[in-house]
């Protein structure tokens, strides 16, 4: 099954920052966000709808800004499909990335529009959020790092907030395979040599996020890919 494509208009806006910084990021971006259903979810679903301070933590290249800021440009001028929740708008975006030189491309694209600095998740100051967003993140920190990490979002969001964790699902055979082989090939041609992962499956991660304060979902953020990808949608409980 093919993924649902994002609208032409709204994945010209999210790529077009990055073709200052130069024809890899701006390759890069181009072909993630057409074949990455997370973007979609999270906007088609409201997924951040009424979160105004949004953190993305591992952001990479920062293309959830982009797609999220190219979302509220294109709402406003109608460029907009009525089956989705209402675009995000009035948001305030953070991003903390540990690679210089990714954060230096970040920057050039995004400008003064969101906020990508340059730190360790597990270290750095997360400071106060209404959403925390970490996609394809996890799996690259240590495993005993896990929890400590995932406490501190929880002390980091607003009662009301929302932790939007994307994992690939350990028990799911060869399509886990099939992303750990993506993720590893992924990293060689970046030039970070051969990375270890620390993965777990749908089931313990969500075990771990309720030891940890949250109530989580399952949505799905797969389709279209032969990966085992799992979005999990999570409140913090009542302090």
């Amino acid at each position: 099954m093919m993924a649902a494509a994002m609208p032409a208009e709204l994945l010209h806006a999210a790529r077009a920052p990055y073709r200052i910084v130069g024809r890899f990021a701006y390759g890069f971006a181009r072909g993630k966000l057409a074949r990455d259903p997370a973007y979609r979810v999270i906007l088609e679903r409201g997924l951040l709808q009424g979160r105004r301070r949004v953190l993305d933590l591992g952001c990479g290249l920062g293309l959830l800004a982009a797609v999220l800021l190219a979302a509220e440009h294109c709402s406003r001028d109608g460029d907009w499909p009525a089956s989705w929740a209402a675009a995000p708008r009035g948001l305030s975006i953070r991003g903390i990335e540990l690679r210089a030189r990714t954060v230096e491309c970040a920057r050039r694209a995004l400008g003064a529009a969101a906020d990508i600095i340059h730190g360790d998740i597990r270290e750095a100051d997360f400071g106060a959020a209404d959403a925390v967003v970490m996609l394809d993140v996890l799996h690259y920190i240590e495993r005993d790092a896990h929890r400590a990490l995932l406490r501190r979002v929880h002390a980091t969001l607003a009662p009301a907030g929302v932790l939007l964790l994307r994992v690939g699902d350990a028990a799911a055979g060869l399509r886990f395979r099939a992303g750990l082989w993506w993720d590893r090939a992924d990293m060689l041609a970046r030039g970070y040599g051969w990375v270890r992962l620390h993965c777990r499956s749908v089931a313990e991660w969500r075990a771990l996020l309720l030891e940890c304060g949250f109530d989580s979902q399952v949505l799905s953020a797969s389709e279209g890919t032969p990966f085992a990808n799992a979005l999990l949608y999570a409140r913090p409980r009542s302090r």
